[in-house]
């Protein structure tokens, strides 16, 4: 197989999961970025909106406004930092989890209608060589 014909045949595929992603994230509402966002407070707790936007690799700007949006919907909240007054910490609020809830079992369900047309050894296989590349 030929390089460009693998990396076409990848870049295809990734489009599509983006296309599917944003679709199901629709009916919650939420915007990828949003959701990327929910996803980095749910994984590693309250942070500060600069550690956010690195996690996000996007500028502290875009994040500010990410924030404000989930903000102004109720979905997090943002608090001062004991260790430092003048710092402001970016927390979920209880509906912002029970949001990364849905938005984790919807993406699960999207997931799973993607790959479903895999036989499992197929779905192993290609979860090892998508692991090869992450890593």
């Amino acid at each position: 197989m030929e390089d460009s014909t693998l990396s076409e045949l990848f870049w295809s595929v990734a489009r599509r999961l983006r296309h599917l992603g944003k679709e199901t994230l629709e009916p919650l509402g939420i915007s990828p970025s949003q959701a990327r966002a929910i996803g980095e407070l749910t994984r590693h707790g309250s942070m500060r909106p600069g550690v956010l936007a690195e996690h996000l690799r996007i500028a502290a700007r875009s994040a500010t406004e990410v924030v404000d949006d989930l903000q102004e919907r109720g979905l997090v909240e943002r608090d001062h930092d004991p260790a430092d007054r003048r710092a402001t910490l970016v927390s979920l609020t209880r509906a912002g989890r029970e949001t990364a809830e849905r938005i984790k079992a919807t993406r699960q369900a999207e997931a799973e209608r993607f790959f479903g047309s895999l036989d499992p050894a197929d779905r192993t296989e290609l979860t090892r060589i998508l692991r090869t590349l992450r890593d």
